[in-house]
């Protein structure tokens, strides 16, 4: 296997011989999601680093690496010796790879990307900063299928149905619902890049990315026929069957951009500029007018149904108690057993793989001992993994794929005796939670209006975490999606009743532990007042919350009774799925505080 240092030789070379002065690459994929299949990860093979957020530009002589916060202390450590920078704020930050770009190109400089993993919002933004130095742009650069040999293929497994009785609507329900909301635009067609819209839409589901259970393809809904450009291949016959009688056409993967243009004069086309490429837009006729907003399918699939609700629900239960029984194991045998991040990981899934309808891991799981818990997406390995020994902080963020939905939870529990700080740390967080899990707000407030209620006693304290509070969490489909958020510079997406959206507020020092309580909260309707409707949170994630981490006098009585409300529902429902040793055990856990 080549080194970072070959790979990047390899690749200023095809830079120099295409005449280019920068050459940018994300990691990305043609349908711009979060996570991507081997066959493009591009910078995991250039230089090392593996992070889900990162942008690399490569010049002749130099060559560095942005990521966002969660990935600082990752990315130094794995490009440590490497001849990629990690571009890292400091004194004097390089706020991102534009303003670098800007600093250290000439007019008239060439500059270029592979459209294909760029979407046009990116590129945009590219474009205008880069105006006043009137360079020259190209989106039509692959420079890697040359030089990378060894590049995995793309996946080829089939499709299969996600039935009704989980999806709780036919595809044809949901097709008529779109086209209706097309019409409501006034669109011919619907470009539909992102993978979890298409699943959702057709109700199937694949195997080609890790931890989310997709099927590579792009769609266009017209207003009397789909065309799903995946490979006929990919359609099991049953399937392609009941496709054909909806109008449902089987397409070869590659040949959506040949099918865009030749889209007629005068017709209508919806995208979404953010999960959009480059590529896909420019190869649209300036003849078709091009409509740009979130797609239809995702502003739908963001609204749970009853019967999603009541699977959502199910799936807890059984998700609670293979966490339930994980830490009973752990309790009970640290000391005995020898136990490290890897083992405890392997413990884990072989838990939740006992659940029945369970079909994976929702995203790699993180345990993480001590120091690595101060990595928000610390990911263990064998050369970094850790023992755990009879004292410090252990946090484990994991969750699960089911066919009635995705689970994502984050516990920190205390190995030994917790500090007064790491008390009064995880306190302020857990009030954050809490104050958040409570919140009752009219119809039309937005994430970023809730998110201060997460993490107002941190800041009181002077204390903060560097990522959103909730993101908006799939079914059965992506753990981290939108369009809703709670963030600081979230969305302006309000949220509505049904949306399921994670309850994550953190702590990180570094070097010593982190601390991040999250719990998947569904928004419902509460009453209906003079002032309008109005919203609240129903807490649907099922595990204890260890109590020996709290300072009960930094609580009010109405934390208090959050909680122990919370740890009777923990109890009641999740004591049937458990033994009568692990009943015992979590009865002292959820005790009233």
């Amino acid at each position: 296997m080549n080194s970072s240092s070959e790979n990047l030789a390899l690749l200023r070379a095809a830079v120099k011989l295409a005449g280019i002065d920068a050459y940018i690459i994300h990691v990305s994929d043609p349908h711009l999601g979060e996570n991507i299949p081997d066959h493009w990860q591009i910078i995991d093979w250039l230089t090392g680093f593996d992070g889900s957020d990162g942008t690399v530009v490569v010049t002749e002589s130099f060559a560095g690496l942005w990521t966002d916060s969660r990935y600082f202390i990752q990315a130094e450590k794995q490009l440590e010796g490497s001849p990629i920078k990690h571009m890292r704020p400091g004194p004097v930050p390089e706020e991102s790879y534009i303003d670098w770009l800007i600093r250290n190109t000439g007019e008239g400089s060439r500059i270029a990307l592979d459209g294909r993993i760029f979407s046009i919002s990116q590129y945009r933004r590219l474009e205008a900063r880069l105006g006043n130095k009137k360079v020259i742009l190209k989106t039509d650069c692959d420079l890697i299928t040359e030089i990378w040999v060894s590049r995995p293929p793309l996946p080829s497994a089939p499709a299969f149905d996600h039935p009704v009785e989980f999806s709780g609507k036919e595809r044809s329900v949901k097709i008529t619902e779109v086209r209706e909301q097309m019409r409501n635009l006034k669109v011919n067609n619907h470009l539909l890049t992102s993978v979890d819209d298409i699943m959702w839409l057709l109700n199937i589901r694949g195997n080609d990315v890790p931890y989310t259970p997709l099927l590579l393809s792009f769609a266009i809904i017209g207003e009397e026929q789909i065309m799903l450009f995946t490979g006929e291949n990919r359609i099991p016959p049953k399937l392609a069957q009941e496709f054909e009688k909806l109008g449902i056409v089987i397409l070869p993967y590659e040949e959506i951009a040949g099918v865009l243009s030749s889209l007629p004069a005068g017709s209508s086309l919806l995208i979404s500029p953010r999960t959009t490429s480059a590529a896909l837009y420019f190869s649209v006729p300036e003849s078709v007018k091009i409509f740009e907003d979130i797609s239809i399918p995702s502003r739908l699939k963001a609204v749970k149904n009853r019967t999603e609700i009541e699977n959502i629900g199910r799936v807890m239960i059984k998700d609670g108690a293979a966490l339930t029984k994980f830490f009973f194991w752990i309790e009970h045998n640290l000391g005995q057993i020898p136990m490290s991040e890897l083992s405890l990981s392997g413990r884990l899934l072989k838990l939740r793989s006992q659940n029945e309808d369970f079909m994976g891991p929702s995203f790699a799981q993180i345990i993480a001992f001590n120091q690595h818990a101060a990595l928000p997406h610390y990911s263990a390995k064998t050369e970094t993994d850790s023992i755990i020994e009879e004292n410090g902080i252990l946090l484990i963020d994991s969750g699960g794929q089911y066919y009635g939905g995705t689970t994502d939870i984050t516990r920190t529990i205390s190995v030994g005796l917790p500090s007064l700080q790491q008390k009064t740390d995880f306190t302020l967080v857990l009030k954050g939670h809490i104050n958040l899990a409570m919140a009752k707000f009219p119809f039309g407030t937005r994430g970023y209006q809730l998110d201060m209620l997460a993490r107002k006693h941190l800041w009181e304290h002077g204390l903060n975490y560097g990522h959103g509070t909730g993101h908006g969490v799939g079914y059965c489909l992506n753990v981290h999606e939108g369009p809703q958020n709670i963030s600081p510079s979230g969305s302006k997406i309000l949220i509505e009743a049904g949306m399921l959206i994670s309850n994550e507020p953190a702590l990180y020092r570094e070097g010593e532990y982190g601390l991040r309580t999250e719990n998947l909260i569904l928004c419902y309707e509460d009453e209906e007042t003079d002032f309008g409707q109005f919203l609240r949170f129903e807490t649907v994630s099922l595990c204890y919350i260890d109590k020996s981490l709290i300072d009960k006098s930094l609580l009010e009585q109405k934390e208090i009774d959050w909680l122990n409300s919370y740890h009777i529902e923990v109890y009641e429902k999740l004591s049937p799925n458990i033994t009568e040793e692990e009943r015992m055990w979590l009865r002292e856990k959820t005790s009233e505080l």
